[in-house]
């Protein structure tokens, strides 16, 4: 009889991977070789799991080796040697690194849209004894998790080498993987039902799969959105395409990686909704006489070398349809920054660009501590009508204000089993209904400014604080200093005072009889 395979939380089955990993790769390499089998593993689970529904069905029980049936359900054919079974019962012979490969060969051969995103070459190079290698697949054999295809089980395994090895692809250029609490709170301010959605920074695709996510949590149909993304990072973008292959979600990557503002993959593109977390701060992103005259900063201040930051607002600008809107992320720096950012910034605000500023609590990231800023920006403010849960929903024209939001303090402070800052699903939607209240034709009754949270900032007093977007500049603060009973707290002190100078006299009185019972008094 068969032993039962003991079945660990994924979690549970990283950790134990990664220590059969010590010792043979980086720790920084620890995500792409673990991905790879994971990946391997997850579409066997998917294939079988169709296969088997093939098997079942009289009409279809011939046709259980047609690619077709398969690609049709958004399940990769997979033949038997590419099958993660096959890969485990030979995971101890010596060429099961040659194995991998072709595994990853043949996937690609059958499913054109796996062309380009696989590691294939990868594992021959990796130089793994044998039996560690064995015992890593057999770890990852143990994992479980959802084979529900908008699970972003990718996406989780990322987080996970992030949060115990600081893992950030280039964190040292200010990238930072988006944690999927941050991407929740975007994707249900900006709620993407249908249309098209662009991130020109894409990263593993995070934005993507939350997006799915989001339709999935309002009964839409995910059929009804157009992914458009960019990625500079050749392991990133393989690791993207991976992510949104797996869960049937139809992407347009680009043919290959290559940075957005030298090589633009989508110039024509117009997008209903874009969801970004460019590099912070990104320096040297151009050359002094590069992109000089480019189009996308047109009636604009050229962006300066030192900071990429307002050449990424000005780029997702010129990728947004008249109607559309964009959520991004950028370090609070750029909300104040001077020179030409300033000039760019001014313009922005005269041309009723932005929308709201939405500044969220530090310690969000898992590589970094540093606060961030959520902007939500569109090409117009006028009166429109959008889409919200499933209904279509008048806006006001809100073009002589901004909206301000501190949500510093709506995180739970780290109080999770991961020890990182999130906001709770009840904080989440406060700060979109706080933002869609104040949209709406019927503000007035709706919507409050709020000391400590929330402000609606007119023009005047925006052009006053000479174009800041620092929300602490308009938001009212409450000095909590004058609610203090300062008769009652100095008696409280004076009390606890009096308790530590009485137990001080007490430990001093016990060591000099201490010293005196041996007869070592003392004067």
């Amino acid at each position: 009889m068969a032993k039962e395979k003991k079945q660990v939380s994924l979690e549970a089955g990283l950790w134990a991977a990664c220590n059969k990993l010590r010792g043979s790769v980086s720790a920084t390499d620890y995500v792409n070789v673990v991905l790879g089998l994971l990946f391997l593993r997850f579409a066997y689970d998917k294939f079988e799991a169709q296969r088997q529904a093939l098997l079942a069905n009289e009409d279809t029980k011939d046709f259980v080796n047609n690619p077709r049936f398969y690609s049709k359900e958004n399940v990769f054919y997979l033949e038997e040697t590419d099958c993660w079974n096959y890969l485990l019962k030979n995971s101890k012979k010596n060429d099961i690194y040659k194995q991998i490969d072709d595994a990853f060969n043949n996937m690609e051969k059958n499913n054109p849209s796996l062309k380009g995103a696989l590691p294939i070459g990868f594992y021959r190079d990796l130089h793994i004894e044998a039996n560690k290698f064995s015992s890593l697949m057999d770890e990852i054999n143990k994992m479980q998790y959802s084979t529900d295809e908008t699970d972003d089980v990718i996406g989780r395994v990322y987080e996970y080498f992030l949060r115990k090895f600081c893992i950030a692809a280039k964190s040292e250029k200010g990238e930072f993987y988006t944690p999927g609490n941050i991407v929740e709170l975007m994707t249900e301010i900006v709620q993407p039902y249908t249309g098209s959605v662009f991130d020109p920074a894409c990263g593993s695709g995070g934005m993507f799969v939350q997006s799915a996510e989001f339709i999935k949590r309002h009964k839409g149909n995910k059929k009804n959105i157009t992914i458009y993304g960019q990625e500079s990072n050749d392991k990133t973008y393989k690791l993207a395409r991976m992510n949104l292959a797996i869960r049937g979600l139809n992407c347009n990557l680009g043919d290959t990686d290559a940075s957005s503002f030298t090589n633009d993959k989508h110039k024509d593109l117009k997008a209903d909704f874009i969801l970004a977390n460019p590099p912070f701060n990104l320096k040297n992103w151009r050359t002094e006489e590069e992109l000089k005259n480019d189009a996308r900063w047109k009636g604009y201040e050229v962006p300066p070398v030192s900071n990429a930051n307002y050449a990424w607002i000005l780029h997702m600008i010129s990728h947004l349809s008249y109607n559309g809107t964009a959520a991004f992320l950028l370090a609070n720096g750029a909300l104040n920054a001077d020179g030409d950012e300033y000039k760019i910034r001014k313009k922005l605000i005269e041309e009723h660009k932005v929308e709201a500023i939405i500044v969220l609590p530090r310690d969000m990231f898992y590589a970094t501590d540093i606060s961030v800023t959520l902007w939500i920006v569109g090409n117009h403010k006028k009166e429109k009508t959008v889409k919200r849960d499933g209904k279509n929903v008048k806006l006001r024209s809100r073009e002589n204000e901004i909206l301000f939001i501190d949500a510093r303090q709506l995180g739970d402070g780290g109080a999770n089993e991961d020890g990182f800052t999130l906001l709770t699903e009840e904080s989440k939607q406060r700060i979109a209904q706080t933002l869609f209240n104040w949209q709406s034709p019927d503000w007035k009754n709706l919507y409050k400014d709020e000391a400590e949270y929330c402000y609606s900032a007119p023009m005047s007093e925006i052009v006053e604080k000479d174009y800041s977007l620092v929300p602490s500049k308009y938001i009212e603060f409450i000095d909590h200093d004058l609610d203090i009973d300062y008769k009652k707290e100095m008696k409280r002190i004076q009390k606890e005072m009096q308790e530590v100078i009485a137990e001080e006299i007490r430990s001093q009185e016990m060591f000099v009889n201490a010293f005196k019972g041996i007869g070592y008094g003392i004067k």
